[in-house]
């Protein structure tokens, strides 16, 4: 397939550590002018040491999504690649997962990742080509016990990724979702607490260790970061891209739930997570 060899400019947050680390460092040693936006400066200096720009960026924050906008487009214009790959997920039945646990997520992994997206649209319009590529997971394209507010998150990502890969389309722009599947990052450190407090149910403790098992079991044989940045690098520099990459660990069964009935597909999830 027909690939593009000039260099880009590329925006990519959530670069603090895995997936948009991995994606920035890729993408610096491929000669991008890269912008890393995370919340965790100190947690940049490596990338800002290799040649990237770092800017404190909280996704959820209407403030600093607009001053970051503003940033990037004094500073380097219109970026020609946008990764949205902030994100993070908690783990809990939803009949007890608090609703303000759920909120946050949406307003990181959906809200603020659209509204920040949106502060770059006039201009890429204008210019009539660029590139946004939001990270998904495996986890929109099917739930499982125990993370439906986060699967739920990642849905709604996917469907507002395939309006706007339609409205942007006449414009030049091209949107993609990349889905990983069991990749090794900080994930489950970062939902460590609500699996704790999930654990600790009355009801839904003993499946909740169940599932609590099986994902660090599925991590610990996930694939690694660098497998999804070389995905990204191919979303990029595909003149057409799809619509949709998948990669890494237990990707593969985004195929087989396609083909399988419902109800087979539901026992397979079952005896092996509750």
């Amino acid at each position: 397939m027909t690939a593009v060899t000039s260099p880009h400019s590329a925006l990519i947050t959530g670069t603090s550590s895995g997936i948009g680390k991995a994606t920035a460092e890729l993408l610096l040693e491929r000669g991008y002018r890269v912008i890393a936006a995370s919340r965790q400066l100190k947690a940049m200096q490596d990338l800002k040491a290799q040649g990237a720009t770092v800017l404190a960026l909280d996704i959820s924050s209407d403030v600093s999504r607009k001053e970051v906008a503003a940033q990037v487009m004094s500073q380097a214009g219109v970026p020609d690649v946008l990764v949205n790959n902030a994100g993070f997920g908690e783990i809990g039945p939803l009949e007890t997962m608090p609703l303000d646990q759920a909120r946050a997520m949406f307003e990181v992994n959906v809200f603020g990742l659209m509204d920040f997206t949106r502060l770059f649209l006039p201009a890429m319009r204008r210019q009539r080509r660029g590139r946004i590529i939001n990270i998904s997971s495996i986890a929109g394209r099917f739930a499982t016990p125990c993370a439906g507010w986060y699967g739920a998150s990642k849905f709604a990502l996917e469907g507002l990724s395939d309006a706007l890969r339609l409205e942007l389309h006449q414009f030049g722009v091209r949107v993609v979702l990349v889905e990983p599947g069991l990749i090794r990052t900080n994930f489950l450190a970062k939902a460590t607490q609500s699996i704790q407090q999930a654990q600790c149910d009355s009801v839904y403790g003993p499946m909740m260790a169940r599932v609590n098992s099986e994902w660090h079991e599925g991590y610990g044989s996930g694939s690694s970061a660098e497998i999804v940045a070389k995905t990204i690098e191919q979303a990029i520099i595909e003149i057409n891209p799809k619509a949709r990459y998948f990669c890494g660990h237990r990707s593969e069964s985004l195929v087989a739930k396609r083909f399988l009935p419902t109800w087979i597909w539901d026992l397979l999830i079952r005896r092996q997570m509750t």
